[in-house]
């Protein structure tokens, strides 16, 4: 079932995606080469917890971190800890933030240091292809339109779209209906209707589009081991356009100021 959000339910979530728009700054401003992914951890759920929010992930279905922290090869739900970031990996960072009963939910993948060129075009066309998506998240359009959008996009420039892992509806719980693939056909898949809250979510690798799930029971990487990059966004359906909830605005005011 689809719960489509009012004017108020929407107010909240903004006011809890400011949270979490900034909370990803607070990493921004601390990502370069030695520092560890448990240092990235600490530093967005201190500024998540100081501003009487929570971190959504921490604890779900068992997950013990604030942030999916998922370098290189890594997809997503990489687990935060020791491992030191180094000069020319990539980084995801998936965060969520619950406030005042609602979730948001927003990701951004990071260059450390100087990045090999097709590595670098891989963070930007994926990036591009979020916006893509996004516009395509129109009151009666398809969910097929926002999947075709992005995969024809990453496919054209050479990429692949993980399959098994895909966008959601977010609001009162972190994963709602419809679930919102990156791939897919025009005019097909359910209806957009005004007030659903979706979060939209390229997961894009530079190889092939095969992934697996390592020991841990959380990490998912690239089957060939090449990089991946993911970038999301929550926004709502309106009738003439997609409104984004989040922000990167504060992640780019670190990065270049």
């Amino acid at each position: 079932m689809v719960w489509l959000k009012g004017e108020e339910d929407l107010a909240l979530i903004r006011e809890g995606a400011e949270i979490l728009g900034r909370a990803h700054a607070e990493v921004a401003k601390i990502i370069k080469p030695g520092v560890t992914t448990e240092a990235l951890d600490k530093a967005a759920e201190a500024y998540i917890l100081d501003h009487a929010a929570l971190p959504s992930f921490k604890g779900y279905n068992g997950f013990k971190h604030t942030l999916c922290i998922s370098p290189n090869e890594q997809v997503v739900h990489g687990i935060p800890g020791k491992y030191e970031l180094k000069e020319g990996d990539v980084v995801s960072i998936d965060c969520g933030v619950f406030y005042k009963g609602y979730h948001s939910d927003c990701a951004y993948t990071y260059g450390v240091g100087e990045l090999d060129k097709k590595v670098a075009d891989l963070l930007e066309y994926t990036r591009q292809s979020l916006y893509l998506g996004i516009e395509q998240a129109v009151a009666g359009r398809r969910i097929g339109d926002i999947g075709f959008a992005i995969q024809s996009f990453v496919e054209a420039k050479g990429y692949s779209v993980v399959r098994e892992l895909v966008g959601h509806g977010v609001g009162k719980n972190l994963h709602e209906e419809p679930e919102v693939p990156n791939y897919g056909k025009r005019g097909k898949g359910a209806l957009l209707k005004k007030g659903m809250v979706l979060a939209i979510e390229p997961m894009i690798n530079l190889g092939k589009r095969n992934v697996v799930q390592e020991r841990d029971g959380w990490t998912i990487r690239t089957a060939d081991k090449l990089p991946s990059a993911h970038f999301e966004h929550t926004v709502v359906v309106l009738e003439e356009r997609a409104e984004i909830l989040t922000t990167h605005k504060y992640i780019e005011e670190v990065l270049y100021k």
